[in-house]
């Protein structure tokens, strides 16, 4: 399997499937330190990264943005001094779809060329 990060994503219409159980535990061995929330009722990826002050977060913040507008897609993005907890889900199918996992992934890639 090609890594997550590396994947495309792909266009997602309201009536695509959710990741199935299976799926999820599969898709999440590639980004471990994410956590599966509930919000609202619809499942979600959540992950809060640390920096040593609020310009590195802030920087943080606008290169997930960057990634989330080349991919048209486009997750929730709480930034606070030293920490930026990012969301992903697929808002048109209320629920988690492989392009969450994939941005996911890339979104640590973007943390780590950050460190």
């Amino acid at each position: 399997m090609t890594q997550l990060k590396q994947q495309a994503c792909e266009a997602c219409s309201s009536d695509a499937p959710r990741v199935s159980d299976a799926e999820k535990a599969e898709l999440q061995k590639d980004v471990p330190d994410w956590e599966v929330v509930t919000l609202d009722g619809e499942e979600q990826l959540r992950h809060a990264f640390k920096f040593r002050n609020f310009a590195e977060a802030q920087t943080f913040t606008n290169k997930v943005a960057d990634l989330a507008e080349a991919e048209n897609h486009h997750p929730a993005i709480l930034l606070e001094w030293g920490k930026v907890t990012v969301r992903w889900w697929t808002h048109k199918i209320g629920g988690l779809h492989k392009n969450d996992f994939i941005m996911a992934a890339r979104t640590d890639e973007a943390y780590k060329a950050m460190q």
